[in-house]
C-alpha cells in the first residue's frame, strides 16, 4: 500500500482501492497513521471523526469497514474484542514513516555531509505545505500542529548539518528562501547569518536590531551566531582539560530494530544535560537482548555532547566462568587514572568522592556494563552536573531507582521484520525468497533474541551448514531438548546457553525453585493467583510474592498485564538444564507441581462454569490448596476466561500428555460452554475427543453421558447432525444405565437435544417423540428449564409444519415454566422461537419486539452465536417493515459479532448492508 500524510492525505491499498478527498475512511487512515502503534480505541475515533456526536458508534464500524474495503484485511485487521482499531503499515508504505525512519538513521551519523544527505532524503517525503490537508475535523489541528513540529526539526537539523559540512553554497539558497518564508523563528534566523556572514556591518546590525524589536531577546544559539558573524564566537561549554579520554569500542554495529529506542534515549540525556542535569540510564533486560550494543551505540551518538571524554568499565556482573564482578575500588582506580590530580587518592569511599570532585566541573559520559547491583555502581556515580551515566544489567537494579532519578528502559526481544533482518543480514534476496517461511520458522524458535539470531546466521553464514539445510536447522530446533544444544557456539564466545545459565545461577533457592515450576507450568503464562498458588508446594511460609518479584526483576519472568510468563528460550533450559535434586526428589516435586496448576485451573474455571450454565452439574470436590475467583456475573467470568483460554488450553494437552485422567476430562467439560459463546468449536472437539476417552475410564455413566452431549452440542454448532445424533444416542443408552433421579435427568437432556438435532436433519417424527419423553421427564424430576426447552423445541417442530397456532401455545407454556427460573438463555430462545412464529404469519408489529428481547438477552450472556443468528433474522424483518436505518444497525452489529467469531461469514453481510445503503 501506498499512504501520504506530509500534504494531502490519501492512501492506496493492494488492489488499486483508493481514498482520498473528505471521506471519513481518509480521515480514519489519517488518525492511525499519525497515532502511537497505529492505533485508536473506538471512542478516540469517535471524538475526532464525529466531535460531540454520543451516538457515533455505528459510523465508526461504518468508516472501519470503509477503510478496510480499500486498503485490505491485512492493513486494517479485525480488531477482535480489543475495543482497538488498528493499521498495519509497512515500515517504507507511508510517507511519514520513511520521514522519520530517515531522520532516525540520519541521527544516527557522525559524518556530517551523509547526515546532511539522510535529512535531505527525509525532507524529499514532504512537499512543503500544511501536513494532513484536507482533514477540516478540529481534533486534528493538534496533530498538524506536532506534525510541523516535526517536520521543522528536519529543517533546523538538515540546516545545522549542512552549515557543519560546508556547504556553503546551498545553506546560503536555502536560509535565503525559509527567512523570506518564516523570518520569525530564531533557528532560522540564526543560520542565514551564518550562511550570509559577508554581509556589510551597518545591513547585517540593522537587520539584527529589526528581528529583535520584533521577536524578542536573542536566544543563546542565535547570540551564538550572532558572534560568531561579529568575529567575537563564545567559548564551548566545558572544560577541556588534555589528554581527554575516550574508551569507547571501536567499530560499534547497528544495533538491528532500535533505533527508536536509541533516539528516544538520547533526547532524554539531551534534554537532561540541558537543564544541567545528571542523565542517569538504565537499560535492563534478559540476557542476549543486545543490553551492550544498543549502550555503545547510545554513547557513540552522544559522544560529540561531552567535551571532557568517554569512561567505560565492564562490571562484568553476570560474566561466564568463574569471572567475578568487578569491585567499585578497581573501577574507580581505572576511572581516577585518567582524571588528574586525583590518581593518588586511596580508600573506597575517599576515590568515590574524589570521582564526584573530578567530574563537578567536567562534562564526561561513563558506561557501566553488565553491572550486578546496585551496590555496585553507586559509588561510581558523578554527583550534580552535566555528566551522563549509561548503565545496563539484566537485572533492573530497583534499589538504584528508588535512590536516584533514572532514566529506565527494559528491552525485548526484536520484532519479527527486525529479528529476519539479523538473521538475514548476508543472505541474497533469492536465498531470502527460497526460504521465506524456514526463515521466519527459525525467527519463531529464537523467540526474537537477538544473541540467538546471531548464533544461527553465525551457523548459516560461516559455512557450517548450507542454505539448503534450514528446513532440516528448524526440525532440529523443534526439539526442545536439543534448541539449546543448537544455540551454543563457544568457540566464538556466543551461546544462549552460557548466557541464561549466568542468570540463573545468582538466584536465591527459593527464586530457581519457581523459575523451575514456571517452566513446568503449561504457560503460556500464569495469573498472579495462580503464581501465588505454585508457591504453595514450596511449603509454610514461603514468600512467593517476594520471590516472583526477584524473577521479574532479573527478567528471567516477563510481567504483561498481570500475568507473568517466560521466553521460550527460559523455558527450554529451565526444564532441560536446571535440576532440583535427586531425580526422584525432582520428579515429585514435577508431579505436585502439575497437580497444582491443573487443580487451580479446574476450580477456577468450574467458577466460571457455574456462573454460564447454571444446570450443569459436575462433581469436582472442593478446592484443596489453591486460589478460586468468584465471578459476580458472567460478564466477569467470560472476561476471566478470556484471558486464561490459552493457559488452559495448554493445562488441557499437559493432562492428556501425562495420561492425568481427571482432568483430561473435566478440564474440557468446564470449559465447553465458554467455548461455545465464543464459537471456538475446533478447540472445543478437539478436547472433547480426550474428554470422553478418559471419561468412560473413570467416570460413572451419567457424567460420560454427559461428556457426549457436550460433543454432539459441539458438532450441532458445525452443522455435523449425523455425527451429533450419534453421541446423542449413546447418552440416552448411558444415561437409561442410571435408574436414579439423577439418571433420569440426563436421559431427559439427552433426549432433548437429541430431538432437536433429529429436527436439523428433517426426522420430525423421531424429534416429536424424542422431546415428548424429554418433556415428561422433566416434569417427573421438576426440572422447570428443561420442561421449557422441550416444550419450546416442540413448539419449533409446530412452526416448521406450518401450525402456528399450537407453535405459540406451546412457546406460551415455555415462558410459563421459566417463571418459576432466573435461566436467561433460555427465555432468550422462547422469545427468538416465538419471534419467528408471528413473523411467518405476517405479524410484524408483534415479531420485532420478540426479536429486540431476545438479542438484547444473548448480547447479555455474551451467546455470540445466537446473538448473530437472531440479529440476521430480526434485520430481515426490519427490511420488510421499511425501518432500513435500524435494520443497516443490526446487521452492522452481526458484522462485529462475526469479526470477533473469526470472520466467517462477514463478506455476504456486507453485500447485504452495500444493498440497504
Amino acid at each position: 500500500m501506498e499512504g501520504h500524510v506530509l500534504g494531502p492525505v490519501s492512501a492506496e491499498g493492494g488492489g488499486g482501492e483508493r481514498a482520498f478527498g473528505n471521506s471519513k475512511a481518509v480521515a480514519l487512515f489519517a488518525l492511525l497513521a499519525t497515532s502511537p502503534g497505529f492505533r485508536c480505541t473506538r471512542k478516540e475515533i469517535a471524538e475526532i471523526l464525529w466531535e460531540g456526536d454520543e451516538n457515533a458508534g455505528g459510523r465508526v464500524d461504518r468508516a472501519i469497514s470503509d477503510l478496510r474495503k480499500k486498503l485490505g484485511p491485512e492493513a486494517v485487521p479485525h480488531g477482535g474484542k480489543s475495543g482497538y482499531c488498528t493499521l498495519r503499515l509497512p515500515a517504507d508504505s507511508v510517507d511519514l514513516l520513511r520521514f522519520r525512519a530517515r531522520v532516525t538513521r540520519a541521527t544516527g551519523l557522525l559524518n556530517h555531509a551523509e547526515r546532511f544527505e539522510q535529512l535531505g532524503a527525509a525532507l524529499a517525503e514532504w512537499d512543503g505545505g500544511d501536513p494532513l490537508r484536507g482533514l477540516a475535523e478540529s481534533g486534528f489541528e493538534l496533530r498538524r500542529e506536532k506534525l510541523r513540529g516535526e517536520l521543522m526539526a528536519a529543517v533546523y537539523a538538515r540546516l545545522d548539518a549542512a552549515w557543519k559540512a560546508r556547504e556553503e553554497k546551498w545553506l546560503r539558497e536555502e536560509t535565503e528562501k525559509w527567512f523570506e518564508r518564516a523570518p520569525e523563528q530564531p533557528q532560522i534566523f540564526r543560520f542565514y547569518l551564518l550562511a550570509h556572514n559577508d554581509l556589510p556591518e551597518l545591513r547585517r546590525e540593522r537587520l539584527i536590531k529589526e528581528w529583535t524589536k520584533r521577536n524578542g531577546r536573542l536566544d543563546d544559539d542565535v547570540q551564538s551566531a550572532v558572534d560568531k558573524v561579529r568575529g567575537a564566537a563564545r567559548s564551548p561549554r566545558g572544560t577541556l582539560l588534555p589528554p581527554v579520554p575516550n574508551q569507547l569500542p571501536g567499530g560499534v554495529r547497528r544495533p538491528v530494530g532500535q533505533d527508536e529506542l536509541i533516539g528516544g534515549l538520547a533526547e532524554a540525556v539531551r534534554e537532561e544535560q540541558d537543564a544541567g542535569n545528571l542523565a542517569l540510564v538504565l537499560i535492563s533486560g534478559m540476557a542476549g537482548v543486545g543490553k551492550s550494543t544498543v549502550a555503545n551505540h547510545l554513547a557513540c551518538r552522544l559522544r560529540e555532547r561531552f567535551p571532557d571524554g568517554v569512561l567505560r568499565a565492564e562490571l562484568n556482573g553476570f560474566a561466564v566462568g568463574d569471572v567475578r564482578p568487578a569491585e567499585p575500588d578497581e573501577v574507580l582506580d581505572g576511572f581516577l587514572a585518567v582524571l588528574p590530580p586525583y590518581a593518588t587518592v586511596t580508600g573506597p569511599e575517599s576515590k568515590s568522592n574524589a570521582l564526584r570532585s573530578a567530574l563537578a566541573h567536567r562534562s564526561v559520559l561513563i558506561v557501566l556494563d553488565d553491572a550486578f547491583s546496585a551496590q555496585q555502581v553507586l559509588p561510581l556515580l558523578p554527583g550534580d552536573g552535566t555528566c551522563a551515566v549509561i548503565i545496563t544489567s539484566r537485572d533492573d537494579l530497583l534499589r538504584l531507582q528508588s535512590e536516584r532519578k533514572v532514566l529506565f528502559r527494559k528491552m525485548e526481544p526484536l520484532r519479527d521484520a527486525d529479528a529476519l533482518e539479523v538473521l538475514q543480514e548476508k543472505v541474497s534476496a533469492k536465498d531470502r525468497a527460497i526460504y521465506a517461511r524456514p526463515f521466519s520458522e527459525l525467527v519463531r524458535l529464537c523467540g526474537r533474541l537477538p544473541l540467538a539470531l546471531v548464533v544461527v546466521a553465525r551457523l548459516l553464514e560461516g559455512g557450517a551448514r548450507p542454505l539448503r539445510t534450514i528446513p532440516a536447522l528448524v526440525r532440529e530446533m523443534e526439539e526442545e531438548r536439543a534448541k539449546l544444544d543448537t544455540l551454543h557456539l563457544p568457540e566464538y564466545e556466543l551461546s544462549v546457553r552460557t548466557a541464561l545459565n549466568c542468570s540463573v545461577r545468582v538466584l536465591s533457592e527459593e527464586a530457581r525453585l519457581l523459575l523451575w515450576q514456571l517452566a513446568v507450568h503449561p504457560g503460556p503464562s500464569a495469573s498472579w493467583e495462580a503464581v501465588m498458588d505454585l508457591g504453595r508446594t514450596a511449603g509454610e511460609g514461603a514468600r512467593t510474592d517476594r520471590t516472583l518479584a526477584e524473577l521479574v526483576a532479573a527478567n528471567l519472568v516477563e510481567n504483561q498485564a498481570d500475568r507473568y510468563g517466560l521466553h521460550d528460550l527460559v523455558r527450554a533450559f529451565a526444564r532441560q538444564h536446571m535440576r532440583l535434586g535427586p531425580d526422584g526428589e525432582t520428579a515429585d516435586i514435577e508431579r505436585a507441581t502439575v497437580r497444582q496448576v491443573l487443580e487451580h485451573q479446574l476450580h477456577n474455571v468450574r467458577a466460571c462454569d457455574r456462573v454460564l450454565d447454571h444446570e450443569r452439574t459436575l462433581d469436582i470436590g472442593e478446592p484443596d490448596g489453591v486460589t478460586v475467583t468468584d465471578p459476580a456475573d458472567l460478564g466477569q467470568a467470560m472476561a476471566f476466561l478470556d484471558k486464561e483460554y490459552a493457559t488452559i488450553q495448554q493445562g488441557i494437552r499437559l493432562a492428556v500428555s501425562q495420561g492425568l485422567e481427571r482432568y483430561e476430562w473435566l478440564l474440557p467439560m468446564a470449559l465447553t460452554t465458554y467455548q461455545w459463546h465464543r464459537h471456538l468449536l475446533g478447540d472445543a472437539l478437539r478436547n472433547l475427543v480426550h474428554a470422553a476417552a478418559a471419561a468412560e475410564s473413570v467416570a460413572p455413566p451419567v457424567d460420560c453421558a454427559m461428556v457426549h452431549r457436550m460433543s454432539a452440542g459441539t458438532q450441532w454448532r458445525l452443522g455435523k447432525y449425523h455425527e451429533a445424533v450419534g453421541h446423542l444416542r449413546r447418552a440416552v443408552r448411558l444415561s437409561e444405565e442410571d435408574p436414579s433421579e439423577k439418571g433420569r435427568l440426563s436421559l431427559a437432556r439427552s433426549l432433548h437435544r437429541l430431538g432437536i438435532t433429529l429436527r436439523k436433519q428433517g426426522d420430525r417424527a423421531g424429534a416429536e417423540e424424542a422431546l415428548r419423553q424429554a418433556l415428561e421427564l422433566c416434569r417427573e424430576t421438576s426440572d422447570p428449564v428443561g420442561e421449557a426447552a422441550a416444550l419450546n423445541a416442540i413448539g419449533a417442530l409446530h412452526h416448521d409444519r406450518g401450525d402456528h397456532e399450537q407453535a405459540l401455545r406451546r412457546c406460551v407454556d415455555a415462558l410459563r415454566a421459566l417463571e418459576r427460573t432466573t435461566e436467561r438463555n433460555g427465555l432468550a430462545d422462547v422469545l427468538f422461537t416465538l419471534a419467528k412464529v408471528h413473523s411467518s404469519r405476517s405479524e410484524r408489529d408483534e415479531a420485532a419486539p420478540l426479536y429486540r428481547r431476545a438479542c438484547d438477552i444473548y448480547r447479555e450472556q455474551e451467546n455470540r452465536p445466537n446473538e448473530d443468528k437472531a440479529r440476521l433474522l430480526f434485520a430481515d424483518v426490519l427490511v420488510s417493515a421499511g425501518e432500513t436505518d435500524e435494520a443497516v444497525r443490526e446487521l452492522e452489529r452481526v458484522i462485529v459479532l462475526r469479526e470477533l467469531m473469526g470472520g466467517e461469514g462477514v463478506s455476504e453481510v456486507r453485500a447485504l448492508l452495500e444493498g440497504l445503503r
